[in-house]
């Protein structure tokens, strides 16, 4: 019986900790906690974005529509933390590092790097040597090479990819 109670505390303490607040539409009732949105299933929280990887390659075209009917865009990286969490999502699926698509890209300018969500380009982790535009490769891909780091490659090879969107 002890062990009864003891299993339904902790069920009701897990459904409280993970129980959503809906935001407030009253804009008069400013004290109210909001708690942010769970990232959809099967994807990946961080740092208030969510993250899904996709095994089936596709273009770099591709793979961005495929993102935005999902909300989202082929994620930026921000950051090293980000790339990490990446890396270990992919891990984690596919028990490898595989060469995905990430929403990189300098087809507009030469030298210019964009993310394809807008957001600025101030995190680059090329692996040595790179990006050496092989080709005219202008889209942005990571784990590349012995060093699991980003590199350019031809927008119209398929690849696996990450999409990202906010939660």
């Amino acid at each position: 019986m002890k062990m009864l109670a003891v299993s339904l505390l902790v069920c009701v303490m897990m459904a409280l900790t993970t129980a959503v607040d809906l935001p407030e539409t009253d804009p008069e009732k400013s004290d109210k906690v909001r708690i942010s949105t769970v990232c959809p299933s099967g994807w990946t929280g961080y740092s208030g974005r969510c993250f899904l990887y996709v095994q089936t390659p596709l273009t770099w075209a591709d793979a961005e529509e495929y993102c935005q009917a999902y909300g989202g865009n082929l994620a930026s990286v921000h950051n090293i933390d980000e790339h990490h969490i990446i890396q270990s999502m992919i891990l984690r699926i596919t028990h490898t590092y595989p060469v995905a698509w990430l929403g990189g890209s300098d087809a507009e300018q030469h030298g210019t790097w964009l993310w394809s969500d807008g957001s600025p380009f101030t995190f680059s982790y090329w692996a040595p040597g790179m990006p050496d535009h092989y080709g005219s490769a202008v889209c942005l891909m990571m784990n590349y090479g012995d060093y699991k780091r980003f590199d350019d490659d031809h927008c119209r090879v398929k690849h696996p990819f990450v999409c990202a969107r906010n939660e």
